[in-house]
C-alpha cells in the first residue's frame, strides 16, 4: 500500500538499511504540512476527549465526580507533569536516535502526569485512585491522535520498521512499513469499548482500579509496538519507551494491588 500523501524522496532506501540510520537520516525538520495535519488531529482528539468526558461521567468510589474538586492544584499538577514528561521523553528519544530538536511523547505525558499527581496525593494526603474520570477521554484521544501521526507520514517520525506484510504502508520513500500508529489507535479504541461496557455492567473492581488498568494496557501494547519502530536501543533490544513501558506496568500493578487489598471506603452508584 502506498501512502497517497507521502512524497517521493531523492535518495534510495533499502530494507537492509540499519534501523537507527533510517530514522536519523530523516533529520529533525518537520514540514508545515505535517504541522497542519497533526494540529488538526490534535484539535479533533481534544474535541472527542471532551465529548467522551461528558458522555462517561464516572468517578472512582469516594472520589469527587469532577477532578478539579479533588484538590485545587490537581489539574495544574497533571498538566504540568504531562507537558514536562511529553517533551522530556520525546526529545530524549530523538537525541538517542541521533536527531536534534524537540519531540513529544504520549507515553511520556502519561508518565509525567502520573508522577505529578502521585506526588500531589502523597503531599496532601489524598488516598485511592483518582484518575478513573480520565480513562475513557484519554483512550479516545489517543485513538484519534494516532491517526494524525499516521496521516503526517514520515516527517512525524512515528512510522514503523520495513515489512513485507500485505498491510505495510509506503509513506513516500518506496519502503512498506508497519503502520504502528494504526496498531496503537485500534488497540486503544478496543480498550475504550471494553472499558465502557464493563463500567455499564457496574464492575466495582474496575471502578477502583480502572486508571491503573488503562496505564497497564497502554504500556503493554506500547511495549509490543516499540519492537516495530526504528528507534535507537538503550539496553539490549530495548529502547527508551520499552523501559518507560515497563516502569508504567510496574506502577499500575503495584498501585492496583494496593487498592484492591484495602476495603472500599465508599460505595457510589454508577451514573448513567
Amino acid at each position: 500500500m502506498r501512502w497517497p500523501g507521502g512524497r517521493a524522496l531523492n535518495r534510495p532506501h533499502s530494507l537492509a538499511l540499519p534501523i537507527g540510520a533510517t530514522l536519523a537520516d530523516r533529520g529533525a525538520t518537520i514540514g508545515v504540512s505535517v504541522l497542519i495535519v497533526h494540529s488538526l488531529f490534535d484539535v479533533l482528539a481534544l474535541v472527542v476527549a471532551l465529548a467522551v468526558f461528558r458522555l462517561v461521567p464516572v468517578a472512582a468510589p469516594g472520589v469527587p465526580a469532577q477532578p478539579w474538586q479533588i484538590h485545587p492544584l490537581y489539574i495544574a499538577a497533571a498538566s504540568f507533569g504531562a507537558t514536562i514528561g511529553a517533551y522530556l521523553a520525546g526529545s530524549l528519544n530523538l537525541w538517542l536516535t541521533g536527531i536534534g530538536g524537540l519531540g513529544r511523547s504520549i507515553e511520556g505525558a502519561i508518565a509525567g502526569a502520573v508522577i505529578a499527581i502521585e506526588a500531589l496525593k502523597w503531599r496532601t494526603g489524598v488516598q485511592g485512585s483518582t484518575g478513573l474520570r480520565f480513562v475513557a477521554p484519554l483512550a479516545a484521544a489517543i485513538a484519534v491522535g494516532r491517526l494524525g501521526c499516521f496521516f503526517a507520514g514520515l516527517d512525524d517520525m512515528t512510522y514503523g520498521t520495513p515489512t513485507g506484510l500485505p498491510w505495510g504502508v509506503d509513506f513516500g520513500d518506496g519502503v512498506p512499513r508497519h503502520p504502528v500508529q494504526l496498531y496503537e489507535s485500534a488497540t486503544m479504541a478496543i480498550f475504550l469499548a471494553v472499558f465502557v461496557l464493563l463500567l455499564r455492567r457496574g464492575s466495582e473492581p474496575l471502578r477502583r482500579t480502572g486508571f491503573y488498568a488503562f496505564v497497564a494496557v497502554y504500556a503493554i501494547q506500547r511495549f509490543a509496538w516499540e519492537f516495530l519502530k526504528p528507534y535507537a536501543t538503550v539496553v539490549g533490544p530495548l529502547n527508551l519507551f520499552h523501559l518507560l513501558s515497563l516502569a508504567l506496568v510496574a506502577y499500575a500493578l503495584v498501585f492496583a494491588l494496593r487498592e484492591l487489598r484495602q476495603p472500599c471506603r465508599y460505595r457510589q452508584r454508577l451514573r448513567s
